[in-house]
């Protein structure tokens, strides 16, 4: 027993000690996560595309419900395969149909800037013509941000862009080293795929090992949550996002909005963030359209809102559901409190990984109310001068 606890004491000791020598040796940690980032890729594809992966293998165990175990591997080959097809052709499609005509529009916009900044001026001119002095300061104060703005592009972002082409053609051995790790991913992410069932089994396996007994349950039970959170919110509001992005794109070729697919990308891309997500994405939207027709604009934030009310009662419930179980002011400080943080990658994780606290926090706190007797329900606490009794919904 001496000897064992020894043993545990010295691999702990070397444990902290590499840790401690990784993370505070910045070239050695930079060498780790480069060498790691394949797997990385690897590990985040396969998670993505699990449930596509499942469904297609229910879908063809349906079909045949007695297949022998060769035909099993069978299927979750072609499973793996049909998935990476789907990815493969809406990636086909972005490329094909969206990115020629969201570089026109961006084009466009760069060509129109001067345009529109005698159109901003004359607005002002208009709004402000019975108060000459604030229509003089307001004059000078979008005449010296014009000029910024210029110098800006002249001077720093031509160059850089420059310098970023220059970059982009010279540096022909890191898009090869970018796209050799993306290959790598994708293999991975087929291995994964292919024996998660195994991967499942041995992470099992570890925390059985590592754990103690009596909390091997809770630990696990622990992961499956966090599991269910991040898998149902992360995939989810992809697909949300993605579905949104495409009806938006639908309706304003339809209504034949300026800037089409520029507008669908802000849409899409800021609907992932949760509650602020279509008022970030609305906002420039709606102003570069006022630059070209108010009564299009007009439109547009209609239209906006006719979609956000259906992704917020029809689409969105179908496919997030309450994965999260957070109220709505649990949502925006965690929003608020992730993009404060980390960006906009925060703002975006910030709400599952409240979740999981908060599921831990109530989990926790639930379990000590039953062992005392208490009652778990919200409403039993309403009234602070009737404490609940002891033994009601324990």
């Amino acid at each position: 027993m001496v000897q064992n606890r020894y043993i545990k004491l010295g691999l702990t000791l070397f444990c902290v000690v590499g840790a401690i020598t990784l993370f505070y040796n910045a070239p050695l940690y930079g060498q780790f996560l480069t060498a790691l980032r394949p797997v990385l890729y690897g590990a985040l594809m396969a998670y993505l595309l699990a449930p596509m992966v499942n469904y297609f293998e229910r879908g063809m165990l349906a079909l045949r419900r007695k297949a022998p175990s060769r035909r099993g591997l069978a299927m979750r080959a072609v499973s793996i395969l049909l998935a990476w097809t789907v990815i493969g052709l809406l990636f086909y499609l972005l490329a094909s149909v969206l990115m020629p005509e969201l570089y026109k529009s961006v084009q466009q916009l760069i060509s129109n800037a001067e345009t529109y900044y005698r159109t901003i001026s004359g607005w002002v001119e208009d709004l402000l013509e019975s108060n000459p002095t604030l229509e003089q300061w307001v004059a000078q104060q979008i005449d010296g941000i014009y000029e910024e703005l210029s110098n800006w592009v002249t001077r720093e972002l031509l160059p850089q862009a420059q310098q970023l082409m220059v970059a982009v053609s010279g540096g022909l051995m890191t898009m090869v080293t970018f796209l050799g790790d993306l290959l790598v991913g994708v293999i991975v992410s087929v291995y994964l795929l292919a024996t998660k069932e195994r991967c499942a089994a041995y992470a099992r396996k570890v925390v059985y090992g590592l754990a103690p007994q009596e909390n091997v349950p809770w630990v696990l039970r622990g992961a499956a949550k966090a599991d269910a959170i991040f898998s149902g919110f992360v995939r989810g509001k992809l697909l949300d996002s993605l579905i949104i992005g495409i009806l938006c794109f639908i309706g304003c070729s339809i209504l034949n909005f300026p800037y089409t697919p520029l507008v669908s990308v802000i849409v899409g891309v800021t609907n992932v963030i949760p509650f602020f997500g279509p008022f970030l994405g609305a906002i420039p939207s709606t102003f570069l359209i006022l630059l070209v027709s108010p009564l299009k604009a007009l439109y547009f934030v209609l239209f906006v809102l006719a979609l956000q009310q259906l992704d917020g009662n029809v689409i969105g419930p179908k496919i997030l559901g309450d994965k999260t179980g957070l109220s709505s002011l649990w949502v925006i400080i965690a929003i608020l409190v992730g993009g404060s943080f980390f960006g906009i990658p925060g703002m975006f994780f910030g709400v599952p990984v409240c979740a999981c606290f908060y599921s831990a926090v109530n989990f926790l706190v639930e379990s000590r109310l039953r062992r005392k007797g208490l009652p778990v329900e919200n409403e039993a606490y309403e009234r602070p001068d009737h404490p609940p009794r002891p033994g009601k919904g324990a």
